[in-house]
């Protein structure tokens, strides 16, 4: 059973991985003053089960009005469907197909045997082919630092390849990327299929493409167990990289749908700044703190917290839209081409 303090641990333990990000450290603070009341004690039967994962949803699931769903009206549903004999394979069946009633990708329960998950982003196009780019337009011939994947391109725009924002972002390591880059007439940084990561990552990579304290959008939390129960956006900044190389020409964006969480936070930024345009397809959004909580059987479920918006006040959680819309070509894949970058070399084209 998670008693108050597991659940304020659970949150702190995943919030603490990001709390150099100066957003982030804020919003914790915010979030251990925003305890509620000690939870109700349930029994480790299917109905405690169940009402516990309800009760975690209802109170600190921040999302309800904007996807207009009837918490209450599913709960009652799918209440209906529990026995005191069903199999725990039963129980986590129905609680998956709650959960889903959220719309949410971001929103899993975690048991032993299996991970609940909402796989609509899987109808979209991938739009994204690494060998292809590698063999194609690499040449096979490439340089990593930092997790990231670059090159100079024979048409002279630099190319970068982020796979994951967990992969540590060192300061030196960027500046050989972007020495190397330097002479480039434009940049493309491609996030395609990012699952995300540290959102500190976020924060370092960006330092590099502003030249000021910028405005890079804005956070709320749960003030209370109420469904409109949140506090004032907290707006949060990123400042400009000091005595480490900056780059300032043309930037395009390559995004997907697998492009989340940290990932959509650092499209989210980069469209906003003035020398960028995103290309591909909505990111697959997911924003703020993840919260963890446990039920009685030792089950996690876990989702986004806070509601995020971007500099333009948009609320990032169902991802952040592409200035230029762009899917991969199927008349383009067989002679090796990827339409998005392709796109993004017209785009550079048209900025010299």
């Amino acid at each position: 059973m998670l008693t108050p303090h597991k659940v304020v641990a659970a949150s702190r333990n995943c919030a603490l991985k990001y709390c150099a990000w100066s957003m982030v450290h804020c919003a914790l603070l915010l979030l251990m003053a925003s305890c509620h009341d000690e939870p109700e004690q349930r029994p480790d039967t299917p109905q405690g089960n169940f009402d516990a994962l309800w009760t975690i949803i209802d109170e600190h699931y921040p999302f309800f009005a904007d996807k207009q769903v009837d918490w209450q009206a599913v709960g009652d549903h799918y209440r209906q469907l529990l026995t005191d004999d069903m199999t725990s394979q039963e129980l986590f069946d129905v609680c998956s197909d709650m959960l889903k009633e959220l719309r949410d990708g971001h929103t899993n329960l975690i048991a032993s045997h299996d991970v609940s998950r909402y796989w609509i982003w899987e109808q979209y196009p991938v739009n994204y082919d690494e060998r292809l780019i590698d063999e194609h337009y690499l040449n096979f011939n490439y340089r990593r630092a930092s997790g990231i994947k670059y090159a100079l391109l024979d048409n002279n725009y630099g190319y970068m390849y982020y796979a994951s924002f967990a992969s540590p972002v060192g300061e030196g390591n960027l500046d050989l990327v972007l020495n190397h880059l330097a002479t480039a007439d434009g940049l493309i940084i491609d996030v395609r299929s990012n699952g995300g990561g540290y959102l500190t990552n976020v924060e370092t990579l960006v330092g590099r493409f502003i030249d000021e304290r910028t405005y890079v959008g804005s956070i709320q939390h749960k003030t209370g167990p109420g469904h409109d129960d949140f506090s004032q956006p907290f707006d949060y900044y990123f400042e400009p990289t000091k005595n480490h190389i900056h780059y300032q020409k043309p930037v395009v964006v390559l995004a997907n749908r697998g492009s989340f969480s940290a990932t959509n936070n650092f499209v989210s930024i980069m469209k906003h700044l003035p020398q960028v345009t995103v290309v591909g397809d909505t990111t697959g959004g997911g924003s703020g703190l993840p919260f963890t909580s446990e039920l009685p059987n030792g089950w996690n479920v876990r989702f986004s917290s806070c509601p995020v918006r971007d500099p333009g006040g948009q609320v990032t959680e169902h991802g952040v839209p592409p200035d230029v819309r762009v899917d991969q070509s199927a008349a383009d894949t067989p002679q090796g081409r990827d339409t998005l970058l392709e796109t993004a070399f017209a785009i550079l084209a048209r900025k010299r």
